[in-house]
């Protein structure tokens, strides 16, 4: 039986979190609805950017962007352009600071490998304990509220 809610991560540059930020949306993996699927209403998710841009060159970031949570439970396309047309899910994000990762690393359980910490975001999207996430929330700035508060 999984425990609700739970906490994810998300990774994008901080481009496009800033779009989704405005927004009030997440997209994760490039548009994909799957990773979106597994999250429910009520979940958290924070927001890590390596980089400012999508561009290789683009100056590093490395940084937690976003914290928010979840709406509700629609999964809907979105037309960006008339050949990508990625899923997104509305996310109430909270006024946060952005979090350096670096002085966090040590605290994380989530990385294993503290001298490769970047290894951890590697498939854009992962489920994380609420002790790593409410370190990572307090980081911004926030404290999360007792686990079954709405």
């Amino acid at each position: 039986m999984v425990a609700y809610p739970r906490y994810w991560i998300g990774v994008a540059c901080r481009e496009h979190v800033l779009r989704g930020l405005a927004g009030g949306f997440c997209q994760l993996c490039h548009g994909k609805a799957q990773r979106l699927r597994r999250m429910a209403q009520g979940d958290w998710i924070a927001y890590y950017s390596p980089r400012q841009t999508m561009d290789a060159a683009s100056p590093a970031c490395q940084a937690f962007t976003a914290l928010g949570r979840l709406k509700d439970g629609n999964v809907y396309s979105f037309a960006m352009s008339a050949d990508f047309i990625p899923f997104r899910r509305d996310v109430e994000f909270l006024p946060a600071r952005e979090a350096p990762i670096r002085p966090l690393v040590a605290q994380l359980d989530f990385i294993r490998d503290k001298q490769r910490w970047g290894y951890a975001f590697r498939y854009g999207h992962l489920e994380v304990s609420r002790q790593d996430f409410a370190t990572i929330a307090q980081a911004m700035g926030h404290v999360l509220p007792p686990p079954g508060t709405p």
